[in-house]
């Protein structure tokens, strides 16, 4: 794409003395910068990109986007001032792929838990109805009609440029539809920045990411982003939807979004879609679904109260994009999971064993309710806390954790560069604060094993944290890691060795 071209997509115009060349990438690592590259440069996490004009100019630069004032830049390289370099660079992205968005309907759930299983009940609904979805989560990302990448190392919402030529290559694939997770972060990074959102949806907003975002406050601020953006200088036809939870704390903030449509969804709270008379069971729940005033009897084989509250986000939207309730219906009733949430390990033991990715305390103590519920036995988790991440929510978890589990199996959840036996000791005073059982094991394996070993008839041992992911960072080291790979190895080690996962 030609030069001047991408500078319009930012609001920046070529001066008719600089050469309007063709442009070969958008750079943001010098290091990777090639001759005829565009770079642009702003300040990071931890190092101001602004600091290496000069190095991107040595390597070819052909020009640069600078976040603040150029004058203050000594190089002899176009340089281009914006307001926000990161919303530029998202800009830059989406013009160089063909604004790929502008051909999709594009929906974003954003919220603290449920983002990934919402996402793909929607999937699964839309598939029904005979839509033609794409798929960005933090499991994996699918253009066409089979999984193209797992992401699997902590990732969910992509930086830009991949982003970007995701959307596009669903376009170039016939996709009608994008299903985007959207998270805080990106939001309040401008990852997504310049994309025209069809649907926004809450799942709900709870503690996390405060290591980020400071304060409460500030975090759902990242993610009204979603919705106060929703309708504004909109070009498609028809309107924008905002699918909001009556039963969270978000609502009443979040429906003071100026553009768009509202549906609202909720099963305490008196709501626009619905749900009444449930029956909870070990592997499936079953409600009344209803949409306005009229209702269809559902079987979700995703267990769990938070799971019909994933379910009516995702029917909201389907009815929002104009799904029937037949449709609606059958997508939930198919809906085949997600790895790594709430997924069962079998291999022909007498207890349960089960894999989850809760990792804040309200989704931890949600999947800590239902696992009581279905259980027998007695309830042993395993459980961590991310290093270099929130620090404040280690003592709530350990307070979920030892108000409703039998035993508390603490271990390392990807510590980085945090000490181990520090963050195991915040999640230990929490277990102890509510009268809580507890060991502390940091080697994960080690510890997967030890609860295994535990486990008798009619027991459940809940391995949470960690889900679906492929890693476990110690340091600056990623090592190859699977919960689910960890039990399945434990239970043959017990002599339980038929590998089947439910």
């Amino acid at each position: 794409m030609r030069l001047g071209a991408l500078l319009e997509s930012i609001s920046v115009t070529l001066p008719e003395t600089i050469p309007d060349c063709d442009v070969g990438a958008i750079r943001t690592d010098s290091r990777c910068v090639r001759p005829g590259d565009l770079f642009v440069a702003y300040p990071g996490v931890r190092v101001d990109g602004r600091a290496f004009i000069d190095e991107a100019k040595r390597r070819g630069a052909c020009a640069v986007v600078v976040e603040g004032d150029p004058a203050s830049v000594v190089s002899t390289v176009p340089c281009f001032p914006v307001r926000s370099g990161r919303e530029a660079w998202a800009l830059l992205c989406r013009a160089s792929h063909g604004f790929p968005d502008r051909a999709l309907t594009i929906i974003g759930i954003t919220g603290t838990d449920g983002k990934t299983t919402t996402a793909t009940m929607l999937d699964t609904i839309l598939r029904v109805a005979r839509r033609r979805a794409g798929l960005v989560t933090t499991v994996g990302a699918r253009t066409g009609d089979h999984l193209e990448r797992a992401t699997g190392l902590h990732t969910t919402t992509p930086d830009p440029p991949e982003l970007f030529s995701l959307l596009g290559a669903m376009r170039a694939e016939g996709r009608d539809t994008a299903i985007l997770e959207v998270t805080s972060h990106a939001l309040a990074m401008e990852k997504v920045a310049g994309i025209e959102f069809d649907v926004g949806v809450i799942t709900n907003v709870t503690r996390d990411h405060l290591d980020f975002h400071r304060s409460p406050h500030a975090y759902l601020e990242a993610k009204a982003r979603l919705f106060d953006g929703l309708g504004r200088n909109r070009r498609k036809p028809g309107p924008a939807w905002a699918i909001l939870n009556a039963d969270d704390r978000s609502f009443e903030r979040l429906s003071q979004n100026p553009g768009g449509q509202t549906l609202s969804y909720g099963i305490a709270a008196v709501a626009d879609v619905g749900a009444s008379d449930p029956l909870h069971g070990p592997r499936a729940s079953t409600f009344t679904l209803r949409i306005g005033e009229r209702a269809a009897r559902v079987t979700l084989p995703a267990p769990g109260a938070h799971n019909v509250l994933n379910a009516l986000a995702a029917a909201a939207a389907a009815h929002a994009l104009e799904s029937s309730l037949g449709e609606i219906a059958a997508g939930l009733e198919s809906f085949a999971g997600v790895p790594g949430r709430y997924e069962i390990i079998e291999q022909g033991q007498p207890f349960s064993v089960i894999v989850d990715f809760a990792h804040t305390p309200e989704a931890l103590r949600r999947v800590l309710t239902h696992a009581r519920g279905s259980t027998t036995g007695r309830l042993i988790i395993v459980i961590g806390c991310a290093g270099e991440r929130d620090a404040g929510k280690r003592f709530p978890i350990g307070a979920v954790a030892g108000s409703t589990a039998d035993l508390s199996i603490v271990t390392n959840e990807d510590p980085r560069g945090e000490s181990p036996g520090e963050i195991a000791a915040a999640i230990e005073r929490g277990i102890r604060s509510v009268g809580g059982r507890s060991v502390t094991i940091l080697d994960r394996d080690e510890a997967i094993s030890h609860a295994i070993g535990l486990g008798a008839a009619g027991d459940t041992i809940l391995l949470a944290g960690k889900g679906h992911e492929q890693s476990l960072c110690i340091g600056d080291t990623e090592h190859a890691w699977d919960d689910r790979e960890a039990a399945r190895r434990a239970l043959a080690a017990r002599g339980y060795g038929s590998r089947k996962a439910g």
